[in-house]
């Protein structure tokens, strides 16, 4: 069952500036890739427990202590790789059933 609504994704970092602003262009890139229509916002991590999202992109330094807000959380470590988060999207999203 594909997701019948925009999706809702943050990219994170630990300022909620540089990092994530990067990570964000990626990933709108990623998901226009896959087809997915989805608002993407850039934050840190302590205004990101406060929002909710379907899913949440970041470090690993900074997605552990989110894990628990959105039901796909993505660890990254290069916020430029593409393809890279456009394979972890693609499965995540499939898993969910949000990917068709």
């Amino acid at each position: 069952m594909a997701l019948d609504r925009r999706l809702d994704v943050l990219a994170v970092c630990g300022v909620g500036m540089g990092s994530s602003l990067m990570l964000k262009m990626t990933a709108e890139d990623a998901l226009s890739a896959l087809g997915v229509d989805a608002r993407v916002e850039n934050t840190d991590v302590s205004t990101a427990r406060g929002m909710t999202a379907d899913v949440i992109i970041g470090q690993g330094m900074h997605t552990g202590e989110i894990a628990d807000l959105a039901p796909i959380v993505i660890t990254i470590s290069d916020f430029l790789d593409k393809e890279g988060l456009e394979e972890q999207l693609r499965v995540a999203l499939s898993e969910k059933g949000w990917l068709v």
